[in-house]
């Protein structure tokens, strides 16, 4: 029957990441879902071949920024949490060449002038580590002035991005 829902979205647990968090798994069972990026960035990855993923939402490009607070909280920080996220997906079997990324954020959503271009700067601190790693990024949407909600389906490797503007779909899988 059309619309019905499958046995496995029944039983589908979604795990919602915060500001300055990220989530890895392999549980075919669970979607990762991260809401308003901003100014943040969300790096979602997934690896077609172990079938794993995860999302970071990082909130800020240094932790020079606040040393104390890197040690509470890596994923807060680029220069901390992208080392930290891509260890727990290579701690799940992913590897660094199947693994597929999408960045969303980044926005300057500050009306008028943001002095300190937050958005920016994630955007550059975060690219400057995918390109050092040699990561493969499939897809981006970064920049503007909205922000950005993420959803990750670790079955599939669907990524589902919602904005104001509307909703899209990409295969990560």
């Amino acid at each position: 029957m059309s619309g019905s829902p499958t046995i496995a979205s029944l039983f589908a647990q979604r795990v919602v990441i915060g500001v300055g968090d990220m989530a890895v798994s392999n549980n075919a069972s669970t979607v990762l879902s991260t809401y308003a990026l901003g100014s943040c960035i969300g790096v979602i990855a997934y690896d077609p071949g172990a079938k794993c993923g995860g999302i970071l939402h990082l909130m800020l490009p240094e932790a020079s920024v606040s040393p104390q607070k890197a040690i509470t909280q890596p994923a807060m920080f680029a220069d901390t949490g992208l080392p930290l996220f891509f260890k727990a997906l290579i701690g799940l079997k992913a590897e660094r060449g199947r693994l597929k990324l999408f960045i969303a954020g980044g926005a300057s959503v500050i009306a008028g002038q943001d002095p300190f271009k937050i958005g920016e700067r994630n955007i550059r601190a975060t690219m400057d580590f995918i390109n050092t790693h040699a990561l493969r990024v499939v897809q981006s949407d970064t920049g503007g002035s909205f922000n950005r909600t993420v959803h990750l389906e670790l079955s599939t490797g669907d990524v589902r991005l919602v904005t104001p503007n509307g909703k899209s779909q990409l295969a990560l899988g």
